[in-house]
């Protein structure tokens, strides 16, 4: 039977085809981009061959405690400023990052070690240059000991993420839930301020999203009991696996893996804060209890950080953009599926304090719920509810 809708169709799908047009709007493609001339040639990647001795201590002070409380130095240029959610997650328009006065960067200080991560969109006057000139205002920035860094020489400091069409598709080597991760939480002082701008990537709808989730948030989701059981253990976080991951490619180590012990649950020297400090990416194994206990606990933790969506927060990229985020109270994650879009991008990260776990610390959840006379969580589990979303 003839349908005229159906008919309709197929006309307007003739024409497209007689004028050799793509149509405006295919579900699920979105067009590939390839410059054949790339402006960003000296930020391309490489891996030199180099050695370097083991990381020493080093001093590092909080920027933040020096920020407004209101953040009021920073946000007199916003035009707007919005979270994502309630824990995790906030973007400020009109705040151009290259230009920004010592205040400024305290305040920024303060606010990450707030909301865990913050967006800037369209950060066009923000070169490498800038970024790192801001990565060292707030502490010695890390180098990588096995990732990428830029052809331009001297910028060893400077992590690349790199994806293009000739690259080989990478979702089948990771579960989901090990891909969540902190960066480099094996050093002996892991970093805290991160930025990570994306120079080129896929257009919007491609894909190539980055995830983050709030650890302030995963601690204070679990029970009291939970959080003491976790406040009196450490963990062993490794570079081992990257480090032989490397090495299988042919690449080198510029510095020897380490394995290095680190409290479970850490407080942030400037909100006072507890916080998971926990990662499915690099944690091997939790001190001083036995390997079931330890593997039970371990695939716990993995879930309470990869699926509880409450503090995830999922950032959708365009070119130039910069996200700023605290890594010692963010987990993340990238996402796969956007081939063959190019995704090009550089990180800046400096070294902060060896974590520390202060028993007099606070719980994030506890004292805003108490500032501004939100209801206490319920956390216990043992009744009966009807789920409807």
């Amino acid at each position: 039977m003839y349908e005229p809708a159906q008919g309709y169709t197929k006309l307007l799908r003739a024409e497209f085809l007689q004028k050799n047009e793509e149509p405006a709007y295919i579900p699920g493609r979105t067009s590939v981009v390839r410059p054949e001339d790339y402006e960003h040639q000296d930020l391309l990647p490489r891996f030199p061959n180099l050695r370097w001795d083991p990381l020493e201590e080093v001093p590092y002070v909080e920027k933040g405690l020096l920020g407004h409380p209101e953040f009021k130095n920073l946000l007199e240029a916003a035009t707007d400023v919005f979270d994502y959610n309630p824990k995790i997650g906030t973007e400020i328009h009109g705040v151009n990052l290259a230009t920004l006065t010592d205040a400024q960067k305290n305040d920024l200080a303060r606010l990450i070690s707030t909301r865990g991560v913050v967006f800037f969109r369209n950060q066009k006057d923000f070169g490498i240059d800038d970024q790192r000139k801001l990565g060292q205002y707030f502490g010695t920035l890390h180098k990588h000991a096995t990732t990428s860094v830029p052809r331009r020489a001297g910028f060893e400091d400077v992590h690349v993420v790199y994806t293009d069409e000739k690259s080989k598709e990478q979702r089948a080597y990771f579960t989901p839930t090990f891909l969540w991760h902190s960066d480099v939480t094996y050093e002996i002082q892991p970093p805290s301020y991160t930025s990570l701008k994306v120079l080129t990537g896929p257009p919007r709808g491609g894909g190539g999203d980055t995830l983050w989730s709030s650890q302030y948030a995963a601690y204070d989701v679990m029970s009291s009991h939970m959080q003491k059981y976790l406040e009196q253990l450490t963990a062993l976080h490794s570079s081992e696996l990257q480090a032989e991951g490397s090495r299988a490619l042919g690449r080198p180590v510029r510095r020897e893996p380490i394995i290095t012990e680190h409290p479970i649950i850490r407080t942030h020297p400037l909100t006072g804060w507890k916080s998971l400090f926990f990662n499915p990416g690099f944690v091997k194994a939790i001190v001083g209890i036995p390997k079931t206990e330890s593997d039970a606990i371990i695939r716990y933790l993995n879930e309470v950080i990869s699926t509880t969506q409450e503090f995830h927060v999922r950032f959708q990229w365009n070119k130039n953009d910069v996200a700023y985020w605290d890594n010692r109270i963010c987990n993340h994650s990238a996402s796969y599926g956007f081939a063959p879009h190019r995704r090009h991008a550089v990180r800046v990260a400096c070294q902060a304090e060896r974590p520390v776990l202060d028993h007099n610390g606070t719980s994030q959840e506890d004292e805003l719920s108490a500032k501004y006379g939100l209801p206490k969580v319920n956390k216990d589990g043992s009744g009966t509810s009807n789920y409807n979303d």
